[in-house]
């Protein structure tokens, strides 16, 4: 017997119907499983972890996955440092360890224990602008603003760095902060009044 398309259809119809009855059995099946298993906890119990943030120590209970962005903006209330990519991206999440820029987002909290953490929050004295505040500010160094924290940060690294400052080195050694509104020109000059400044 020759297949046709009308027989073919006939089975694969029958077949689906058996799936489907099949899905919908164990359906029920896991519903009513679910319904006498009582749930646990998951994932690692927190721990005890100290943190030194802008020169002060914060005593924190952290699950050992939490990222060094998250304790920042939802445990010490410092949301300067933004959250833009979660994926290391964009920069917008830059802070400095040890005086080194990181991206916080990929940066898991318990790693940073023991080392000096400095946000945009750190970077001011009182009042007084740190010197690359102060020149974004000047230079216009900024649009809407989202990324600004993360530019200041990596600049202020950069400089730490000792890195050259002439405009293709700012903006390869920058390149790793997004400025979405396309405030590079300004930026790099900012950079520079201050590298200026400080030779």
């Amino acid at each position: 017997m020759h297949p046709t398309r009308r027989r073919f259809l006939i089975r694969a119809s029958a077949g689906s119907a058996a799936l489907f009855a099949g899905l919908h059995g164990a359906r029920q099946f896991s519903a009513a499983q679910a319904a006498s298993v009582t749930l646990t906890a998951r994932g690692p119990q927190p721990v005890p972890i100290l943190l030194t943030v802008n020169g002060k120590s914060h005593a924190l209970s952290l699950e050992p996955r939490v990222t060094l962005l998250d304790a920042l903006r939802e445990r010490l209330e410092l949301t300067g440092t933004k959250k833009g990519c979660d994926q290391g991206t964009c920069g917008a999440c830059t802070v400095l360890l040890d005086g080194k820029r990181v991206n916080a987002c990929l940066t898991l909290a318990i790693m940073a224990q023991g080392r000096n953490i400095t946000t945009i929050e750190g970077l001011a004295k009182g009042e007084e602008f740190h010197p690359m505040q102060a020149a974004f500010i000047e230079h216009d160094g900024f649009q809407c603003g989202y990324c600004t924290p993360g530019q200041i940060v990596s600049a202020v690294g950069l400089m730490n760095e000792k890195r050259p400052t002439d405009d293709v080195a700012v903006r390869e050694w920058m390149s790793g902060n997004i400025c979405r509104c396309g405030a590079y020109p300004n930026i790099v000059a900012a950079v520079q009044a201050v590298a200026g400044a400080c030779a």
